[in-house]
């Protein structure tokens, strides 16, 4: 198949697809006489592995370790355990990391409860006091 072939049945741009190539993620294709690329369903089968990593928001080091672990079939289950697991502290700390941005917002959002003309905005206000270095309500306290 073409790379357009490949790259419709799995949803990834075709210019992804050389990009894992260059990395080493996705071996070269063998090349048809016309110069195309010519994937087979091992091809398909990998890049659809990566997707489904790279969906799971795995950097790609760790998608290639992964890779290397499908590539040997006497990997040991303990290493792609540590692998997720190392994922999954990641995915938690972005959640924290989210859930105290969205605490934030709330008391920003807070400032200005509702609109009316005339008056000055009190998001507005706490937005221009902090880029002054002011104290503001989303960011309280001595640690900015």
């Amino acid at each position: 198949m073409q790379i357009k072939d490949l790259a419709n049945a799995t949803g990834v741009d075709p210019e992804t697809i050389r990009y894992y190539e260059k990395l080493g993620l996705l071996p070269e294709p063998a090349r048809r006489s016309n110069g195309y690329r010519d994937y087979q369903a091992s091809h398909l089968q990998r890049l659809s592995f990566i997707r489904h990593c790279r969906a799971l928001d795995m950097p790609l080091a760790d998608v290639q370790r992964l890779l290397g672990f499908v590539d040997s079939p006497d990997a040991h289950c303990a290493d792609a355990n540590q692998l997720v697991d190392e994922q999954l502290a990641r995915v938690r700390a972005r959640l924290k990391s989210m859930q105290a941005l969205e605490k934030q917002l709330l008391q920003l959002r807070a400032r200005c409860a509702e609109t009316h003309e005339g008056q000055p905005c009190g998001i507005l206000e706490e937005l221009v006091s902090a880029a002054h270095g002011e104290a503001c309500a989303c960011h309280q306290g001595p640690s900015h």
